[in-house]
């Protein structure tokens, strides 16, 4: 019985290997699935003939496998599993004693040689060997350590925020995300244990784009947190206790139109004018709530007029925004004494508000009576939800500077992506920068509107006072897949990062990671801005990461490269009249994968390896850069990218940048469309995808992914990362996190995981992270990327973390685990402190 079951199931596997091989010989690819069927399907056809030969024809099925492994992929071990996985296994059941007592020795006798066993076991340890070979293999890896005389190095530049503070999202405006706090170290790391945990109670599992992906603010004995609704709440970073929350009682959306509802951080302002109060009278929640309600009416008002806007650009030509225009009445408001701190939270429904620290209670005279700054001000295609501010604005001298995100693949005529410089103290408009429109930074006039769809900025900022810059990362214009028609103007300022002057938005200098863009290459990292010495010079330098892979390195004062950049010819196969750019800016430092080849194709088991290569065959690939297509392309990397909106650390003393490059392709096809409001790219019932109303194409964008759902890509999916950035070489290059919680049994393998959201360093030696799809938090030795500390999440870590001092002494490190939709994570609500065991009474 054992024996025919063993047959059947190794008969029907040849049989699809062959059927399968076929197929892919037939669109140009390897014989290799053909080849092995062969002596599958002449073991399956012995074993019911009860010949023991096909013990013998089974050991050759594991030479041929073996061989043509490692011919392919070397000494790789995860390369290897799918191609030698099953197919051991079955080897192994094929020596059972129930299986080998059933078919006859040779000539009966006992006494001769049992060749076909013999061989059938020697294949085994020959494929054993090979595996042991190949599991202490890292040929992924990259092993080296930074030298302990940098590693003593400490920050010798002073630094504008105390040394126990976190109060920009990059912890300062620079977008460092580094920290001279050394009291956990490399030595002690291993006792932290979790002192609080706190749930922001605003979950929403049901919206496809909903996270708590925020990074605390933590300055005066205050955590500052936001949620996915853009509530602000004010938290004890000793005891993890609520203090006050602040409800802006968002807009609800219809789900086809709430596409994103996150938010990553509210911003901080002191303005050095008075002390913290002591004599504060209670909160007016009262006169709150009439003040939300105030500006929620505009917001209302503006998401019942839409009747032609409802799909995002849609707007009939002529039709009135339902929005009242022009500049905004700042109506002059003594300053209240508990609002000389602020806290900013740029709401999902393109709301600015400013909040008393203190209290979480509107501070009048931002913008108005409310406390608010309408964004929607001066906006073409007024749509609800088409323009939104995930990221937190930046504070920069006097000013508060705002970009924001549009859905850029929903329609041709998108609200515009205008960034906008307001004065904090009253709100007043100060600049504009209108990407399309660049020599107009004077403020708006009355009656007038932004550019539609000009590239927009969604990410975060960088600010230089010294040299009086704002560095902000930009996309494109909407469509990202179709880019026929793009005015000059939008061209040269697409997918930069770009110099502003911080009194009058004019353009300093502009550095274009990605030529005419067609991928989502959008840049959108904020750039980190560092002192470096290179050849024993100072440079001035900026450290901006890439979906793409590249990490440019600027003098920040001119755009001009520190280290060096080339450009590489690429792929002209593009849809007719696509102007394709010819080259593409490559870095010296580059996290850029390797083209994509057939053996690279993984799965389970041969089978779904197969498919993936069959479906590789099938699509337009010529490298990096390869135009979407109407038959399908894969673009590697996908618009996921190797960095996304968690960008890099980076260590301003030992010269060192810290990330988590990541490897997922997609997949992009245009969908001929005709010229309507017909969806043909969503799928029912889901928000709206990449329909591009207004063009010829909708565009398709899924990972490449295999039939079991696992990414048809060989793992490793993900490392962290060390370079050194005076000289621009990798230190080292670890696998980074398990797939105990993306696959179907929970094992934690090491393989290597995508993820999203920052690392963080501090003086003691140390990166945290928490960006995996596995639910963990990570401590890692930066001399060497060494993982020396984790702790289990409740569900993922999709943030980027923060370290403080308590008042008690106490160096924290906190991590908000809220998961989100797109990465397949534990969607969740946790805001997490960790600290070493108290050694002395708390305070």
């Amino acid at each position: 019985m054992v024996r025919t079951l063993l047959a059947i199931v190794i008969l029907v596997l040849g049989v699809t290997l062959a059927l399968g091989g076929v197929q892919l010989i037939g669109l140009g690819g390897s014989w290799g699935f053909a080849l092995l069927a062969l002596p599958l399907i002449a073991s399956a056809v012995l074993l019911l003939l009860r010949r023991r030969s096909a013990l013998l024809a089974y050991a050759m099925v594991i030479a041929v496998s073996l061989g043509w492994a490692v011919w392919e992929v070397g000494f790789d071990w995860w390369a290897m599993a799918p191609r030698e996985g099953v197919i051991v296994l079955l080897g192994l059941l094929l020596l059972l004693p129930a299986v080998t007592a059933s078919l006859p020795l040779r000539n009966g006798n006992r006494r001769v040689f049992d060749l076909d066993r013999g061989s059938l076991i020697g294949a085994l340890a020959v494929g054993a060997v090979v595996a042991g070979i190949s599991l202490f293999s890292h040929p992924h890896e990259i092993h080296g350590t930074l030298s302990s005389e940098r590693m003593a190095e400490r920050a010798r530049a002073v630094d504008p925020v105390a040394p126990g503070d976190w109060v920009a999202y990059g912890r300062t405006a620079a977008g460092q995300r580094y920290s001279p706090l050394d009291q956990i170290t490399t030595a002690n790391v291993a006792g932290l244990e979790k002192v609080w945990e706190f749930h922001a109670g605003d979950i929403h599992p049901d919206l496809p784009g909903s996270a708590v992906e925020a990074t605390p603010l933590i300055v005066n004995d205050t955590m500052f947190v936001c949620t996915p609704r853009s509530e602000v709440i004010a938290l004890d970073p000793v005891t993890g206790e609520e203090r006050w929350r602040f409800d802006p009682e968002l807009v609800d959306l219809p789900l086809a139109l709430a596409r994103y509802t996150t938010c990553r951080g509210v911003s901080y302002h002191d303005d050095g004018a008075a002390a913290a109060p002591t004599d504060l009278p209670e909160a007016d929640n009262s006169q709150a709530r009439q003040l939300i309600a105030a500006s929620r009416a505009v917001a209302t008002t503006l998401a019942a007029g839409v009747s032609h806007n409802i799909v995002a650009g849609t707007a009939v030509a002529g039709d009135p925004n339902p929005v009242v225009l022009g500049t905004q009445t700042v109506a002059a408001t003594p300053m209240r004494r508990d609002c000389h701190r602020r806290v900013f939270v740029a709401t999902r429904d393109a709301r600015l508000i400013a909040l008393s620290a203190e209290t979480g209670v509107i501070c009048p005279g931002f913008g108005g009576p409310d406390g608010t700054v309408n964004l929607w001000q001066g906006m073409p295609n007024v749509s609800p939800g088409a323009f939104y501010s995930t990221s937190p604005a930046l504070v920069a001298d006097n000013v508060i500077v705002v970009g924001g995100g549009i859905d850029d693949n929903l329609s041709t005529t998108q609200p515009s992506g205008v960034v906008r410089a307001f004065d904090l103290n009253t709100g007043e408009l100060v600049w504009n920068f209108d990407a399309a429109n660049p020599e107009a930074t004077t403020p708006i006039a009355d009656g007038d509107t932004y550019t539609a769809n000009a590239p927009n900025s969604w990410s975060v900022a960088s600010y230089d006072p010294e040299l009086g810059m704002v560095y902000l990362p930009f996309g494109a214009s909407s469509p990202d897949q179709y880019g026929i028609g793009r005015s000059a103007a939008v061209e040269k300022f697409s997918n930069t990062v770009t110099a502003l002057d911080v009194a009058t938005g004019e353009v300093r200098w502009t550095f274009q990671a990605v030529h005419h863009d067609i991928w989502d290459y959008d840049v959108p990292a904020q750039p980190s801005l560092v002192d470096l010495t290179i050849d024993g010079r100072r440079v001035a330098a900026l450290v901006q990461p890439t979906k793409q892979g590249d990490v440019f390195v600027l003098d920040r004062a001119t755009g001009k490269p520190v280290h060096p950049v080339r450009e590489l010819p690429v792929s002209q196969n593009a849809i007719a009249g696509e102007p394709v750019s010819a080259t593409q800016p490559v870095s010296a430092i580059s996290f850029a994968p390797e083209d994509v080849t057939p053996a690279q194709m993984w799965g389970m088991t041969p089978v779904d390896q197969m498919l993936c290569r069959i479906d590789l065959a099938k699509l337009l690939y010529e490298g990096r850069f390869t135009p979407p297509s109407v038959q399908g392309s894969l673009t590697h990397p996908g618009s996921f990218g190797v960095f996304n909106w968690g960008a890099v650390a980076v260590d301003p003393a030992r010269q060192v940048m810290f990330a988590m490059p990541v490897y997922l392709g997609f997949t992009a096809q245009l969908i001929p469309r005709p010229d309507t409001l017909e969806k043909v790219a969503s799928a029912p019932g889901q928000p709206m995808g990449n329909e591009n109303f207004g063009a010829p194409y909708a565009a398709v964008l899924r990972p490449f992914m295999s039939r079991i759902g696992l990414p048809c890509q060989q793992p490793p999916w993900g490392y962290i990362a060390g370079v050194d950035l005076s000289t621009g070489k990798k230190i080292y290059q670890r696998v980074n996190g398990t797939v105990r919680d993306m696959a179907p049994v929970p094992l934690p393998l090491k393989t290597g995981v995508p993820g999203i959201g920052g690392p963080i360093l501090t003086a003691g030696g140390l990166a945290f992270l928490s960006g995996t799809v596995d639910y963990y938090v990570r401590a890692y030795d930066i001399a060497d990327g060494r993982e020396i500390w984790k702790a289990r999440l409740p569900a993922g870590g999709q943030s980027t973390p923060a370290t403080y001092l308590g008042r008690d002494g106490r160096q924290y490190v906190v991590v908000v685990a809220g998961g989100h939709r797109y990465t397949g994570t534990k969607t969740g609500d946790s805001v997490i402190a960790y600290a070493l065991p108290r050694t002395t009474p708390a305070p």
